[in-house]
């Protein structure tokens, strides 16, 4: 005897990961401050169903934030293996990475003064994203026969400082510089 199966009843379940790139692409053009109707609309989904994955905006912002370092780290092996050369995947890389700074913007303020949940991401920021850094930097700078002078630690650094501006200007170009930057730490022979 077969026992025929059910349909489901009701809404599809949405995935986490589809609510995450939802939230994260409407942080990049509203803040992380969006109201969370304009994240399910983007999403496809209900209100309710935001609100059953992460019940609070802080648990949103922090499940956005660990997705998008997820998503970075694992774009540079992959761009490595894909780019025409190690300079190349560097900057594609970087450019995602300052992608992901937009989404981050404002995320102190979403954490409502938990210094220890802020301080707990940027350990796992730093220890995600320098060793990623560190690979592709090195691929770069050995294709283009370049003296290490900076460390990847302090590139990322260095980028993070070079977008703080392009949170409050539209008319600064936040990626120009870090691709200038990067020119500079790969010129044969810079110290």
């Amino acid at each position: 005897m077969t026992i025929a199966r059910s349909k489901q009843v009701g809404r599809p379940r949405s995935s986490a990961e589809t609510l995450l790139s939802a939230a994260a692409a409407v942080f990049v053009t509203s803040g992380v401050d969006a109201p969370v109707r304009e994240i399910a609309a983007k999403a496809g989904v209900g209100v309710g169903t935001i609100y059953r994955h992460f019940p609070t905006r802080p648990e949103l912002v922090v499940a956005v934030y660990r997705h998008q370092v997820e998503a970075c780290a694992n774009a540079g092996p992959r761009l490595l293996a894909e780019s025409a050369t190690p300079e190349a995947a560097l900057r594609a890389w970087l450019a995602l990475f300052v992608d992901f700074l937009v989404t981050k913007h404002g995320l102190a303020g979403a954490m409502q003064g938990d210094s220890a949940g802020s301080d707990a991401l940027h350990t796992y920021f730093v220890d995600r994203l320098v060793p990623v850094c560190a690979a592709l930097l090195e691929a770069a700078r050995e294709s283009a026969h370049a003296v290490p002078s900076v460390n990847a630690y302090n590139v990322l650094r260095g980028v993070g400082n070079l977008c703080i501006g392009a949170a409050s200007d539209d008319r600064y170009e936040a990626d120009t510089l870090v691709q200038l930057f990067i020119s500079g730490v790969l010129a044969p022979g810079a110290r």
